[in-house]
């Protein structure tokens, strides 16, 4: 938090360069199906508009791969930004052109000008230095308030900052402020709630959260893994077999550390991975050979909500089963209504745990919902964002 934010600038009649978060979901017809990175990127856009700035928006959508995709032009993006800032957005269809640069030129204090899809440009992801001046040339000061993709070493996120002065914007100064709190000055009791498919995504983060947490909750296909590392059989359950020694490390420091680390008692395990698959819970004792672990069971949701609303601080990222199927979404569910039920303050992260807080209703009850999946888990881990690291010192 040592960086330069917007606020510690004069942006007044100065053209500035915003990098957003835009990379809205789409529908087969090319509809915006969640506007929720659009309405917080609003704060930043809503600021510089009332300190007099001419804005410059860019962002990616989807996965393009350097290639124009029709159906992956920011036009929709340009009509919901509209209708939210009651204002016109004018639309460009290059990131780099002659005519972009004259538009620019012409920009008043107050307008908005939104770029093409950055990663129509081959250049943007290979952090091409000749294409981050081109974009730093369009203005005269460059926001990054996208912290979803600030641990990509991208030329709209790290580039561009070697050219002009770069700060952040209010959304990427909330996301840091609000993660660092976890990691320096949570209240106890501090439970970390991980989930989801892979423990190699989240290892980083069980060994750098060994120092704050009081306890680590494990569920998702992660757990199984951790099971097999000390001894259970877990049948056709997922497992990274590389990964067996590191969970057992991890078991023994949380252990040499006085802290806890709860895996499932029960789980509920199908004969095949199907929506409609047979299905029982049994006892992490005994799960059958041929049969495959796809959410926690009844007792181990009651074990996890005790420990749950005895916490001050609650992180939860990744869900407990596989919540899109009816048959395996009471872990989720359960775990999502006890979160709000706790008194703690609460942080959620990551696209599957997100979806699962808004399925059940609950989101409006988080007290931070970050829009930085994997940024987040390299922030939690420990490591240094390099689109953050780019921007000015204050």
């Amino acid at each position: 938090m040592n960086k330069k934010s917007i606020r510690d600038i004069d942006i007044e009649n100065k053209t500035v360069f915003v990098r957003e978060d835009l990379n809205v979901p789409l529908d087969n017809e090319g509809n915006i199906t969640d506007e929720t990175r659009i309405i917080l990127s609003l704060p930043t856009i809503d600021y510089l508009i009332k300190n007099s700035a001419k804005i410059i928006l860019a962002s990616h959508l989807g996965r393009p791969k350097g290639k124009f995709v029709e159906k992956l032009k920011m036009d929709p993006v340009a009509i919901a930004l509209g209708k939210h800032l009651n204002k016109e957005i004018k639309k460009m269809d290059y990131v780099i052109s002659d005519k972009v640069k004259n538009e620019v030129k012409d920009l008043k204090s107050g307008d908005i000008l939104l770029l093409e899809n950055l990663r129509f440009d081959q250049r943007e992801k290979s952090n091409d230095d000749n294409f981050s001046r081109e974009l730093a040339e369009l203005a005269d000061i460059y926001v990054n308030d996208a912290f979803g993709t600030s641990h990509r070493k991208h030329a709209s996120m790290v580039g561009i900052c070697k050219y002009i002065p770069s700060v952040m914007g209010l959304l990427l100064e909330k996301e840091l402020r609000t993660l660092s709190s976890l990691l320096k000055k949570p209240k106890h009791p501090f439970v970390a709630i991980l989930g989801g498919s892979k423990i190699s995504d989240k290892i980083g983060v069980v060994r750098n959260l060994l120092n704050v947490v009081d306890t680590v909750i494990a569920g998702g296909g992660m757990c199984y893994t951790f099971l097999k590392s000390i001894g259970f059989e877990i049948g056709n359950s997922l497992l990274e077999e590389e990964m067996l020694e590191y969970c057992k490390q991890v078991l023994d420091e949380f252990k040499d550390k006085g802290k806890k680390f709860m895996l499932p008692e029960d789980v509920v395990v199908a004969k095949e991975f199907k929506h409609d698959s047979i299905l029982k819970t049994v006892n992490i004792e005994e799960i059958p050979e041929d049969w495959l672990g796809l959410d926690i069971g009844s007792g181990t949701i009651d074990k996890y909500k005790e420990e749950i609303l005895k916490a001050k601080t609650i992180l939860w990222n990744g869900p407990m089963g596989v919540f899109e199927w009816e048959s395996f979404e009471k872990g989720t569910k359960e775990i999502a209504y006890a979160v709000i039920e706790s008194k703690a303050k609460t942080v959620v992260g990551g696209g599957d745990t997100i979806a699962a807080v808004k399925k059940y209703r609950v989101a409006d009850k988080i007290s931070y919902i970050t829009t930085g999946g994997g940024a987040s888990l390299k922030f939690l881990e420990g490591v240094k964002l390099p689109a953050v690291e780019a921007l000015n010192n204050k």
